[in-house]
């Protein structure tokens, strides 16, 4: 079993920055792509990141050149750093990723998901 288990969400102030780390553990082979999400209480979970294991990396036009997404390869993390903010960034940060079940990829991947950590900015 593999696990996501994200960190670092809290309340800040509009204008004010954090950062989300997400750290994979479990019988792990190798990580596909790997996207932070974000909910809001009676929406949908929407895409606010991704990056592919080579580091390219893509964003939401609602973020874009104010969060950067980063990734470890050797230590299984993926971050998210937040600058910025404001109250429509407040909500359920998620981690997620695509496992591949075999080096090659031959075999498909699971779709990975973490519990999540609450980011709430204030105006």
């Amino acid at each position: 079993q593999v696990q996501l288990v994200e960190s670092g969400g809290g309340l800040v102030q509009t204008g004010g920055s954090l950062r989300l780390s997400c750290v994979a553990s479990g019988s792990i082979v190798r990580f596909g792509d790997m996207e932070w999400y974000r909910q809001v209480h009676g929406k949908q979970r929407e895409l606010v990141a991704s990056i592919g294991s080579g580091g390219d990396a893509e964003y939401d036009e609602s973020v874009r050149g104010r969060f950067t997404i980063s990734r470890d390869n050797a230590k299984n993390t993926v971050d998210l750093e937040m600058t910025d903010l404001n109250p429509d960034d407040t909500g359920v940060y998620y981690c997620h990723a695509d496992h591949f079940l075999d080096k090659l990829g031959l075999q498909g991947y699971d779709e990975i998901w973490g519990q999540g950590t609450l980011v709430t900015v204030s105006s």
